[in-house]
């Protein structure tokens, strides 16, 4: 499992011109889904997330977490973070869990996400064309893959 994590003072996602998922500070987080991906991913990725400091004290030192800073999370899909362009100039989704074993994962780790938090999440649209608007606060954006953090 790979995700990207950005701190936003705000972000949003539309699909067909609906703005369907919208928070204000906290992180926007991509999340792309292997087919080897199980529970114990979800559960140490979701609390990477929740506890990672990345959000400023009272002395501009990033050392509180988007929980303790009352932050939101918005939650987006996005199986092309499993690109492989070694090869080509075509990338390979190869290690893109197919939707059949992705979605149901997807919906594990909101629910994860929201245990986690101790809130509900907001989220995109499994598969469809979204348009993701965000302001990066700092910028901070960070990379996970739980295949190599996990295990280091």
């Amino acid at each position: 499992m790979r995700v990207v994590i950005q701190r936003v003072g705000e972000a949003s996602v539309k699909v067909d011109g609906e703005t369907i998922g919208k928070i204000n500070s906290g992180l926007l987080v991509l999340a792309g889904f292997e087919a080897d991906d199980n529970q114990k991913d979800l559960e140490w990725m979701s609390g990477k997330i929740c506890k990672l400091r990345i959000f400023n004290d009272e002395n501009g030192v990033m050392n509180i977490s988007v929980k303790d800073a009352g932050g939101d999370i918005l939650l987006v899909s996005q199986f092309t973070l499993h690109a492989d362009a070694q090869k080509g100039n075509r990338p390979s989704y190869i290690k893109a869990a197919r939707p059949e074993i992705a979605i149901p994962l997807y919906e594990q780790f909101i629910k994860q996400l929201e245990l986690d938090l101790g809130k509900s999440i907001q989220t995109g649209k499994f598969g469809a064309d979204m348009k993701v608007s965000l302001l990066n606060d700092g910028p901070v954006t960070i990379l996970l893959d739980s295949k190599k953090d996990l295990n280091a």
